[in-house]
């Protein structure tokens, strides 16, 4: 698309000064002027949320090795059980499983900034209690504290950057947050790298979480609230329509950096409201079951679908067998555990910055389907690899690459897009901590499923059964997602979910 001089996107069509205010509803037509600096932030500090939650992934990798050794951990109560370890490296999930229920019934009462304040607040505390520990008690408590603040910051993050950035670059922002957790896992891989021989080196690990969290809730702070939250507000009867309406004007111009009294903005709100008050009628007003009902569960098939796909198709487990198959391919990088999670790491990261390239080029869909595709053939190399080519370690290679590669530019990225932009607003908020606590169920299913399931089927067969659901997911794309490149949140709801 091409710039203005001044740093501004230009739109599609030709438009007079007094058409320069077009309806925020129709922009699937209308590209709405915005400048490159004005994004940044509003982007960055709710991503620093997804920063935070990869990093507890890469950094708990290294933690526990640290924690467990006699001459490493720097504790007297090193010699952790299995449940006991267990426990330390499932604590954040569960925690993260606990503020998903927690935040559906009041998601909608906190807001989007909120939110993401008390996740970062409970980022620093987890992260600082954990550091500090002096018992497994105190350690147990730190990582759930952690796992809450995920929890938000995963509900929170989609729903502010999706309700606050131009729809002509949603999808891009959207992915580049799935590449800030990437980058936190990295970040949490090296940090384990540097500290792995230092005595105590577990609470470094563990403890740097602290300052990126005071980061992020310093910066949300500075933000303003949702404009499309407080619009929500308005049409919920919480307070004087006209009053909510000033605050959301008044939260636009910040985000979009516009001088007082530009009438942009004021018309762009009063279109929403518009939008919202046609479609918020009083009947269903306030249930608490709405979201299975009508558009909202359409949205909810849609969204929760593709987060469950997204990990009983076996991603945490394909990456489990990495180090191994990388030691059967003969890479000597393979003996070191936290250089193959790097390398993988980096690859993850590449392929990311593909999908957040062309997400909003291509579309949802196409993305989907293709990677989809990739990780149903890459789940059937690998059990072919165990059951009969285990003489061709190419070929595990390949399969595990093609996995990682395709699973970065669809599932990854997407399937959280979806979700962020899928729900009525109305149910915004209730839809996406269901499919957020959807997530994280599949993910601790398939995480604690993993072994019993190896070794009642053997690897060979579990990854078929793998490839067998990935098959049925790709059904799933193909017939129920549908493509939602260029809409506005409004027309996703006017003319998808209707």
């Amino acid at each position: 698309m091409p710039l203005l001089s001044s740093g501004r996107l230009r739109s599609k069509v030709r438009v007079s000064s007094g058409e320069e205010a077009k309806s925020l509803v129709s922009d699937a037509t209308y590209q709405e002027a915005f400048a490159w600096s004005s994004v940044i932030l509003p982007f960055l500090f709710p991503a620093l949320g997804g920063l935070l939650f990869g990093y507890d992934i890469g950094a708990t990798s290294g933690a526990t090795i640290s924690l467990q050794s006699p001459e490493l951990s720097g504790t007297t109560w090193f010699n952790l059980s299995a449940v006991q370890l267990g426990l330390v490296v499932s604590g954040s999930l569960y925690g993260a499983l606990f503020g998903s229920l927690l935040v559906y019934p009041i998601a909608d009462f906190l807001g989007r900034r909120r939110e993401l304040i008390i996740a970062a607040v409970l980022y620093a505390l987890g992260g600082l209690i954990t550091a500090y520990a002096p018992g497994l008690g105190v350690l147990l408590v730190g990582r759930l504290l952690y796992g809450l603040g995920i929890g938000l910051a995963m509900h929170g993050a989609p729903l502010y950057i999706a309700e606050t950035c131009p729809s002509q670059i949603r999808g891009t922002l959207i992915s580049l947050k799935e590449l800030f957790i990437v980058l936190g896992i990295l970040l949490g891989y090296f940090v384990g790298s540097f500290q792995i021989n230092a005595v105590g080196g577990w609470r470094y690990m563990f403890g740097l979480s602290a300052p990126v969290a005071l980061l992020m809730g310093i910066g949300m702070w500075s933000l303003p609230p949702s404009p499309r939250w407080l619009l929500l507000r308005a049409v919920q009867g919480k307070g004087p329509i006209q009053e909510y309406k000033e605050k959301a004007i008044f939260a636009l111009r910040k985000l979009r950096g516009r001088p007082t009294g530009d009438r942009v903005s004021e018309r762009q709100i009063e279109d929403t409201l518009v939008s919202l008050k046609s479609s918020y009628t009083d009947d269903a007003k306030g249930s608490f079951l709405e979201v299975f009902q009508g558009a909202s569960l359409k949205a909810f098939i849609i969204g929760g679908g593709l987060v469950f796909f997204q990990q009983i198709t076996g991603q945490p487990s394909v990456l489990y067998y990495a180090g191994p198959i990388l030691q059967s391919a003969g890479f000597s990088a393979a003996s070191d555990a936290t250089r193959v999670s790097v390398v993988i790491g980096l690859f993850k990261l590449l392929m990311t910055g593909v999908a957040v390239l062309k997400v909003d080029d291509l579309g949802r869909r196409p993305l989907l389907i293709g990677g989809v595709s990739g990780i149903a053939l890459s789940l059937l190399l690998l059990s072919a690899y165990y059951k009969f080519l285990g003489g061709f370690p190419f070929v595990a290679v390949a399969a595990l690459l093609l996995y990682v590669g395709c699973y970065q530019i669809s599932f990854g990225p997407i399937s959280w897009l979806m979700v962020s932009e899928i729900f009525p607003l109305r149910t915004r908020g209730r839809g996406i901590s269901l499919a957020v606590l959807s997530n994280f169920g599949s993910n601790a299913i398939v995480t604690f499923a993993f072994l019993p399931l190896k070794e009642l089927l053997g690897a060979e067969n579990l990854f078929l059964l793998f490839g067998a659901i990935a098959l049925i997911s790709l059904v799933f794309v193909v017939l129920i997602v549908p493509e939602t490149k260029g809409l506005s949140l409004e027309d996703i709801e006017s003319k998808i979910l209707k």
